[in-house]
């Protein structure tokens, strides 16, 4: 990305910054992100099939943003990783740590594969 690690991680500082980008997409690129609300820690998902997750800022450096989820149907961290390239150039790497129980894993993985690609490109297009 072409901002600055520091000032990309200040833009995660307070989720609800990431609104007015949000309301500024067009239709057709804010109806792929789904139905999502902020608030000044967390995010808000809320699907058909699952209903609402929250995911909470338990951590938040200028290097690292960590997230918990609280309602979703197994235990998940998401990190996102920021990472300085150059003085205007950084780099964003998410992470998603979910406890699948392995007889679900084939039929759940891909969907998650899916939330995690969904994730990274809202944080990508919101920044």
């Amino acid at each position: 990305m072409a901002i600055p690690a520091a000032e990309l991680a200040a833009k995660f500082g307070d989720f609800r910054a990431l609104q007015s980008k949000l309301d500024e997409m067009p239709a057709e690129q804010r109806q792929q992100i789904g139905d999502v609300a902020f608030t000044e820690d967390s995010i808000v998902i809320t699907t058909p099939q699952v209903g609402a997750i929250t995911l909470r800022a338990v951590e938040r450096t200028p290097e690292k943003i960590v997230m918990q989820a609280e309602g979703s149907p197994v235990p998940m961290t998401i990190s996102v990783a920021i990472t300085p390239l150059a003085d205007n150039e950084s780099e964003v790497v998410g992470k998603m740590e979910v406890e699948i129980p392995a007889m679900l894993r084939p039929l759940v993985g891909p969907t998650l594969q899916k939330v995690v690609d969904q994730f990274g490109g809202m944080f990508a297009s919101l920044a």
